[in-house]
C-alpha cells in the first residue's frame, strides 16, 4: 500500500514539474504547480505511514521502548496540513494575478508577454 502512495505522489510530482516546464499558459502553470505540490503531500504523508502502526499515546498498551516500530509519526502529517494550507494561499495569488492579468493584457499566454523576456 505504501509504495502505491509513494508511486502516486512521485507520478503526480513528474505531471506537474512537467506541465511547467512544457506549458506557456499561465493558468495551465497554475494547475501544473497545484499538481506538483499535491504530489509532494501524498509522498509525505506516504513516508510517514506505518501500515499496522497506532497512534502516538503512550499507555498500559503501548510502552515507551517497543514504540519506534508501532506508532504513527505525527510529524509529516501536521506539514502535510500547513502545506496545504499555505499552498492554497499561493494558488489563489496566482490566480489573482492571472485574473489582473488577463484583465490588463487580454491573454494569458507567456508569449504575448513582451516585455517581460531578455
Amino acid at each position: 500500500m505504501t509504495h502505491i502512495v509513494l508511486a502516486l505522489g512521485f507520478l503526480l510530482v513528474c505531471i506537474g514539474f512537467w506541465g511547467l516546464m512544457t506549458r506557456k499558459e499561465v493558468f495551465r502553470l497554475i494547475i501544473s504547480f497545484s499538481l506538483l505540490d499535491t504530489g509532494v503531500h501524498v509522498i509525505m504523508v506516504g513516508i510517514g505511514y506505518v501500515r499496522t502502526g497506532t497512534a502516538p499515546i503512550f499507555d498500559e498498551a503501548l510502552a515507551v521502548a517497543g514504540a519506534v516500530g508501532k506508532v504513527v509519526d505525527p510529524v509529516p502529517s501536521a506539514l502535510v496540513l500547513t502545506a496545504i494550507v499555505i499552498g492554497l494561499a499561493v494558488t489563489a495569488l496566482m490566480l489573482s494575478f492571472a485574473i489582473r492579468l488577463h484583465a490588463s493584457r487580454g491573454s494569458l499566454a507567456v508569449d504575448d508577454m513582451k516585455e517581460l523576456k531578455w
